[in-house]
């Protein structure tokens, strides 16, 4: 059982350093600096939407308090994430 914990905690920072490395190539604005209003759950919400989409939506997640399934439902050009388990 702990294995299969690390393992998904591992998945979890993973989650967050694409996602700070997508947000800093879109943006040249680092996401460190918004982490801190967003869940982790929201953070991988976002991970969902296109480039186009992300910069908008983080922060209207972040002004409006968008909860995760909230975030889903703004995406309109979903990006899958076929690889996590």
């Amino acid at each position: 059982m702990m294995r299969q914990h690390y393992a998904l905690m591992n998945q979890d920072r993973i989650v967050r350093l694409e996602l700070r490395l997508r947000y800093y190539q879109l943006t040249y604005t680092r996401l460190e600096l918004y982490e801190d209003k967003l869940t982790f759950k929201q953070l991988a919400a976002l991970r969902f939407a296109s480039d186009e989409e992300l910069p908008i939506l983080l922060q209207k997640a972040i002004n409006e308090r968008l909860s995760p399934d909230m975030i889903k439902k703004h995406i309109v050009n979903w990006q899958p994430d076929n690889r996590r388990v």
